[in-house]
């Protein structure tokens, strides 16, 4: 059996249009490969991330790491940060550890993996090259109006009307 299949489109290109910023790692090179430290096997630990420029009107960010290669036809979600407060502009590495200690009113919904946690990458031995989408969304409310029971899709669906901006930065994985 071949896992080959077309690559997927970027998700965040069939989302309404929304302005741009920028986001940066000490640990994550866009384009490219994931250090160790972010795969589950070896590391599992959440990045460094910083990001400037966003929208004067930001009252909120969330922080996701989304691959959209897995083989499902929903992808697969390793990390979702919401409500993190608009004064917050960077995360320290390993912010994505179960139980951290979150500015503010921010909490991680449950990942694909079911911890409420940054999940590293795990794809498929021998699969194709997957892509992790480290995104950081500037919210024009406080809050995003779920709760840490809420599924990632949710939280996707509330941004679209929420997001003032978005920032992008994606790493490459391949067991």
């Amino acid at each position: 059996m071949s896992l080959e299949r077309p690559v997927a489109p970027d998700p965040y290109e069939l989302l309404p249009k929304v302005g741009s910023f920028s986001v940066t790692s000490t640990d994550v090179t866009d384009g490219q490969p994931l250090k160790d430290a972010q795969v589950a096997s070896i590391g599992n630990t959440s990045p460094q991330l910083s990001w400037s420029g966003f929208p004067e009107q930001t009252q909120s960010f969330v922080v996701s790491c989304f691959d959209p290669d897995a083989p499902t036809p929903s992808g697969f979600w390793h990390w979702a940060l919401v409500d993190l407060p608009g004064d917050v502009t960077s995360l320290d590495t390993g912010a994505g550890e179960e139980d951290s200690n979150l500015p503010g009113n921010a909490f991680m919904l449950r990942n694909d993996g079911g911890q409420h946690a940054f999940m590293g990458a795990a794809p498929p031995q021998s699969d194709q090259v997957h892509r992790y989408y480290f995104v950081v969304h500037a919210v024009t409310e406080e809050t995003l109006g779920i709760d840490r029971n809420s599924s990632p899709a949710v939280m996707s669906f509330n941004l679209a009307f929420k997001t003032a901006a978005r920032a992008i930065l994606v790493g490459t994985y391949q067991s």
